[in-house]
């Protein structure tokens, strides 16, 4: 889905040799019946072979892992019926995965290594309750949606949720519009290098919607928007590439006295 996906995809690898996973005698990614074997190692198993390209084996593994109740693999398995990725896409067959998570993990310690895909559950969860998923019971619900936001960018302090909390604060979805929520929320998310907060911050800043005008302030968010994001969000780039050209010669030298200041970790403006 949004920004995270990608670093948690790159994480989930090497959190299973974290938890102590070791190469096991026989599990190649075959139906795993012997009740000794580990969730944990049919886990691994199943990352050792979707890194060879054993999609089928992988699967296998993954599942009986999932079903024995193993977090990680259950988030795999969301991730990649989410995406499409190596399997039929089934956002029902995700959100199945996602909500296993949430049921039985949302009160994992925060500062544990696998509360990130914990928190990730939240956000995917939140983000099929605000659109629904067509020709199923999953209707589009935005309170709902605003309760896994809000619940993951409390506990957990997720940035991907703290974004989309903002965002309902912003349009009045789930939630009646605050704009001083909105702006708390995309702040606390923009400062931990959320690319998508840190332009929808600028945005607000720059135009004055609702909050007090701070072009400069505003036009640096953006360019840190634009920066992070490598060009790659359309969205991001024409909004920095608008404000940039609205921006009076002075709005731009101090944007760029404001950015040099965050870089150096100095938050006084």
């Amino acid at each position: 889905m949004r920004t995270s996906n990608v670093i948690a995809c790159a994480l989930v690898v090497g959190l299973g040799l974290g938890l102590g996973l070791s190469p096991t005698s026989g599990l190649d990614g075959t139906p795993a019946r012997d009740s000794s074997i580990s969730p944990l190692e049919a886990f691994r198993s199943g990352e050792q072979a979707l890194k060879s390209g054993e999609t089928d084996k992988a699967v296998t593994s993954l599942q009986y892992a999932a079903e024995k109740g193993h977090p990680l693999a259950q988030w795999k398995l969301g991730r990649m019926y989410a995406d499409g990725d190596g399997v039929p896409h089934d956002d029902l067959r995700a959100f199945d995965y996602f909500k296993r998570i949430v049921n039985g993990h949302a009160d994992d310690n925060p500062s544990q290594p696998q509360a990130k895909f914990v928190a990730n559950a939240f956000v995917a969860l939140g983000q099929y309750y605000l659109a629904g998923i067509p020709n199923s019971q999953v209707k589009p619900d935005p309170s709902r949606a605003r309760d896994m936001f809000s619940y993951a960018a409390s506990y957990f302090g997720d940035p991907d949720a703290q974004f989309h909390l903002g965002e309902l604060y912003l349009e009045g979805l789930g939630v009646r519009k605050d704009a001083k929520q909105a702006k708390r929320w995309l702040a606390l998310a923009a400062n931990k290098g959320q690319v998508e907060a840190q332009a929808r911050l600028g945005g607000i800043l720059f135009k004055g919607e609702h909050v007090a005008l701070q072009r400069s302030l505003g036009l640096m968010w953006l360019t840190l928007a634009s920066d992070g994001s490598g060009s790659q969000i359309e969205w991001i780039t024409e909004a920095h590439d608008a404000a940039f050209q609205q921006a009076s010669a002075e709005e731009r030298a101090m944007a760029a006295e404001f950015l040099e200041r965050w870089l150096n970790g100095r938050r006084d403006w």
